[in-house]
This record gives C-alpha cells, structure tokens and sequence, in this order.
C-alpha cells in the first residue's frame, strides 16, 4: 500500500492524508480519524525518512530584536522558539539590525513589540514580507499571553484575600502588555467597587531595581499599601526586596503577585504563568500560515494563576 493507493481509496487528495499522518494543518477530527482507521487497518507505514523530509518547512522566519530584550523572560523565549523551529524544520534567522538595513528579508518576521513596531511593521509591508507581532498590536497578526485576563486574576486574588489598598508596579512607557495588565488590574478594582488610586499606580521601569526603588521610595514617601500586584516577576523580586529592607514581613503585612511564572525565583512567587513554549508554536505556525497567503489571525494564549507563600490574608482594617 502506498500513499497515492491509500488517498484514492479513501477519496481523500495525496496531501490532506499526509498532513493527516503528519499531524500538520488543519482538518475536521473525524476525518483525521478516518484516515488514521485506514492506514491501520490497510497496514501502510509511511518510510521514516521520507516522512521526516516532509516534516521540513520550506520557511524561513526571523525575529527582529530590540534593544534590551535580553532579560529572563525573553532568553526562555528565545530558548522555546529556537526549539519550535528545530523541530518543524523551519530556518530560524536572528535579526540583530535595522530591519531596513537588510537586502533580503526571511520569508516572515516576528517583531517583539516594544520600540518601533509600527515602522517595523509597515518597512515589512512595503516590502511583502508577513509579520507576527508577539504581543497585543490593533491591525496586525498576533500573538499573546492573556495578559489583561492574567491582570485581573492576580487582582481578584487579592481582592478574595481581603485587601483593598493594592498597588500596581508597571511602567507606563512600556510595551502593550503593562497597558493590557493595567487594564486587567483597573478591572478587577471597579469590578469589585473598589475606587482607583492613581498614587498607587507605581513605575518599576519592568526591571528588579526598578521595582525595588519604586516600592521603597513610595513606602519611605508615606505611601500604605498591604498588597502589591507587580506586572513582571522581576519587579516583583524587587519589591520584595525593599520591603523586607523595610522591616516588613511578607507576605503577613504586604502581599506580592507577579506575572510571567519564571523558573528559579528565590520565593514561591504567587504568580500569573505564562505558557512560554504555546506561544512559541503559535507564533511561528502563524508565520508559516501567513506565508501560505493566510488571514491575519490575533491568538490569545491562556494564562494561570499559580499561588505561592508571597500572598496571604489582609490583617489591616479597612
């Protein structure tokens, strides 16, 4: 039996029961089935080598980088992309320049969306080239973690433990995904009729120094908070180092919620997680997808909440 002989009996084109047998694109469940029913009871078996070649994307896709995009998060990202690609055969292209500067272009660009993605994205229009933004961009085809639904689970925990004056550690002049976090917070507040205070709002400038001078300065400024939900986990780390350099006990007097579930924390962070490696395979099926001709599509990659021992009860009135 072979492949053409297994396609004709089931009235099935050559390729929509080799995506089957390969587990690529896209098809009713009830037909994938069928076609795998087939080839068992028929007693085809497809060669190993010609179905790892066919496993290999034609595709290259490149990333282009910004400027200090290098910090824990961003390296298991890296790590979770250049995987992905490994193992669809597709050709990874680290883009370390001005996308302008470059005479030939991969076949599709991921952009991380921080400075100057709309020129980015419209460079690559002008030049044909697809783009998947990693991160929330109007307009565009996307990928991203549920970040203001992640937002407002770390603001409703909080809530539930029974705080009401919580801070907010961003940075107003990041990317969309403090914007989309904030938002999330903001919602959980009004939400549980809780008044916003803007003076909580605080600017950790997404880093752990920056959280822990922003957490610092506000508390040694007289401003009382006992709970804090930091938009990254290294701000968070950095917050609880100014609050333990306080004199504060954490979590009994102050709780902290981060965001991105890193490995390797020095606490059991209470934390919203993010799934790295989905929206690693997302983002570059997308890529594959739009270099096919396909529609621009906007993927929302769920997130979780992951209580740790930096959260506990309000112990303060009020």
């Amino acid at each position: 039996m072979t492949l053409d002989q297994l396609a004709l009996n089931l009235g099935l084109s050559k390729g929509t029961v080799s995506r089957a047998l390969n587990g690529k694109g896209r098809m009713a469940e009830e037909t994938r089935q069928r076609i795998l029913a087939a080839m068992n009871a028929s007693g085809y078996s497809p060669d190993p080598t010609a179905r790892e070649l066919s496993r290999r994307s034609r595709h290259s896709v490149g990333i282009s980088l910004s400027k200090g995009g290098f910090g824990p998060y961003f390296t298991l990202f890296w790590r979770a992309l250049v995987q992905v690609a490994g193992e669809r055969g597709t050709r990874f292209v680290e883009m370390n320049e001005p996308l302008d500067t470059y005479a030939r272009l991969p076949d599709a660009v991921l952009l991380h969306n921080t400075e100057a993605v709309q020129e980015r994205l419209a460079l690559l229009t002008q030049r044909k080239v697809p783009a998947v933004v990693l991160g929330h961009q109007p307009n565009a085809a996307f990928v991203v973690p549920d970040d203001a639904g992640g937002g407002a689970a770390a603001t409703r925990c909080l809530l539930e433990l029974g705080h009401r004056a919580i801070g907010f550690v961003g940075m107003p002049t990041a990317q969309q995904s403090d914007v989309d976090r904030r938002h999330g917070y903001r919602a959980a507040l009004a939400e549980a009729g809780v008044a916003l205070r803007p003076e909580l709002e605080l600017d950790g400038q997404f880093s752990v120094l920056g959280g822990y001078r922003a957490v610092r300065r506000a508390w040694e400024g007289g401003l009382r908070f006992t709970a804090l939900f930091c938009a990254s986990d290294e701000m968070a780390i950095g917050a609880i180092g100014a609050l333990e350099d306080l004199g504060l006990r954490m979590p009994e007097q102050v709780s902290v919620v981060g965001f991105d579930g890193l490995p390797g924390m020095p606490y059991d962070l209470t934390t919203v997680v993010q799934d790295i490696e989905r929206i690693a395979v997302e983002a570059i099926t997308l890529a594959e997808e739009l270099i096919d001709g396909g529609p621009l599509r906007e993927i929302v990659v769920p997130v979780r909440l992951h209580l740790g021992a930096t959260t506990a009860a309000c112990m303060q009135p009020g």
